[in-house]
């Protein structure tokens, strides 16, 4: 049973908006109660967040698939729907979000750090809000706008200070539990440790974490062993310690030639040319490993590397190896910059910024692109006449069809409002005249050559009994 998940691809859904109400206040002795309708909630935000209390992204392995609550519709009355919860979702402190392409949208380091994946949509305005002076009375109210939906792939680098880096059966594993109080899974087998543990150690008056990194072979960065799945764990360390076996049972290996390989892999993954390296000669409780410790120590020393013989069997060179290590974090601690407060940066759009954009494409087609224009098209429900027709007075009044004018389009030419996969395509008719005048019963709109079944079954039931009316208005018994 996997217990420690470092990678996942999750697919977030935030809550979509409620839609808003139309509807017409009616009490006795108040004929012109006027519109009432309430508008639609907010749809349900999905917020990554990071807590301290959770090591892996194991639950996202199970359960991907995560979505907010959508926000209730308004109702009569001017009641507002409810919004929708937002959805909370913890993560380890060093969760890196990407997107599909791998583009990285947030790093998430530090207790209560967040980010939102996935943005609610808002909630539909209602006819109580739409009415004006030249629109006493709307006949329809605004659809809520759908929740964003996307895939996001979560990938975990430890937050540690110190990082144990080598061969496998090394002896790393034995060097964190004596070091800390971790209990990694200790065998004198390769590729024991199958997950990075991590340990506390405390060395004077500084504390810090240390990590204890699967074992590496040569072709790790190319995806040999185990070694890129978790050399990502490294990438946030302070220090790299090379821990070499001087007691190998291969006659092949020798710990020099094991300190050139793991740095090659380490050069070829990038980004951990400014760590300091300590050394690390392990097993010297071994006579033979004494021996070849003392007989690679000046080669080396000659390298620039600082040297520690320990044995994490014997308890040997801990404390100063400890001591060591803790001077190094304290000296990386104090040279990082003071992390300030997040600051809110406020970027307002340039006046003269339409918004949106007009294209002609290969086929004759305009595309029209643009937040509002799209956000406008979603809120639309096209079954009423006379939301249409409000659809075509904002555009106006937004400038679109003066782009269009500009780029060539004629009437009867097709124009498309959002991207290629979830558009709205209509036929073009420029100079549609604007105001109130236009303006017919509830629901209606005289510029909509084609009115809805119902309006048009109900208009000819209209003329029928206009019909009669006269004929029962001009007929005389006394002829």
């Amino acid at each position: 049973m996997t217990t420690f998940v470092d990678r996942v691809e999750l697919h977030v859904a935030a809550g979509n908006g409620g839609h808003g109400c139309a509807s017409v206040h009616r009490e006795k002795f108040k004929p012109l109660g006027g519109p009432d309708g309430g508008n639609g909630g907010r749809g349900g935000d999905v917020i990554l967040t990071v807590d301290q209390s959770v090591t892996t992204l194991l639950e996202y392995h199970h359960s991907p698939h995560r979505k907010a609550t959508n926000g209730l519709p308004g109702e009569g009355g001017n009641r507002s729907g409810k919004d929708g919860r937002d959805l909370v979702l913890t993560v380890p402190d060093g969760t890196v979000v990407l997107d599909g392409q791998g583009n990285v949208l947030a790093d998430l380091v530090g207790h209560g750090t967040t980010f939102v994946a996935g943005q609610g949509g808002r909630g539909g305005l209602g006819n109580a809000a739409l009415s004006s002076a030249r629109r006493k009375a709307p006949g329809f109210a605004l659809l809520g706008v759908p929740g964003e939906a996307r895939d996001v792939v979560l990938e975990l680098k430890t937050v540690a200070d110190v990082a144990l880096v080598g061969y496998p059966s090394a002896g790393k594993s034995s060097l964190i539990s004596v070091l800390s109080a971790a209990k990694p899974k200790i065998a004198d087998y390769p590729f024991t440790t199958l997950v990075p543990n991590l340990g506390v150690v405390t060395a004077g008056s500084t504390v810090y974490t240390i990590a204890d990194v699967p074992g590496l072979i040569p072709g790790a960065s190319q995806g040999k062993g185990l070694g890129l799945e978790f050399l990502r764990h490294v990438e946030r360390c302070s220090v790299l310690v090379h821990v070499l076996d001087t007691a190998t049972l291969e006659s092949e290996r020798d710990p020099v030639s094991d300190l050139d390989v793991i740095e090659a892999e380490l050069k070829q993954y990038g980004g951990l040319d400014d760590r300091p390296r300590v050394v690390v000669l392990n097993k010297v409780d071994i006579p033979d490993g004494q021996d070849l410790a003392e007989m690679i120590r000046p080669e080396l020393e000659a390298r620039g590397y600082r040297i520690f013989e320990v044995s994490a069997v014997a308890r040997t060179g801990l404390k100063e190896l400890s001591f060591a290590l803790a001077g190094i974090v304290a000296e990386a601690r104090a040279a990082r910059p003071v992390q300030e407060a997040t600051r809110i940066v406020i970027r307002p759009k340039a006046v003269d910024d339409t918004g949106f954009s007009v294209v002609r494409e290969e086929d004759g087609l305009f595309r029209v692109r643009g937040e509002k224009p799209e956000r406008w098209v979603r809120q639309t429900d096209f079954s009423n006449d006379e939301a249409v027709g409000y659809l075509a007075d904002r555009l106006s009044r937004l400038g679109v069809e003066d782009q269009l004018v500009k780029a060539g389009a004629r009437a009867g030419d097709g124009v498309a409002i959002g991207p290629e996969d979830n558009a709205v395509v209509f036929d073009w008719e420029p100079s549609m005249t604007a105001g109130a005048e236009m303006l017919g019963r509830r629901g209606e709109d005289h510029r909509m050559e084609a009115p809805r079944p119902a309006t048009q079954r109900r208009r000819e039931r209209e003329a029928e009994r206009d019909d009669v009316q006269r004929a029962y208005d001009d007929f005389d018994p006394f002829k």
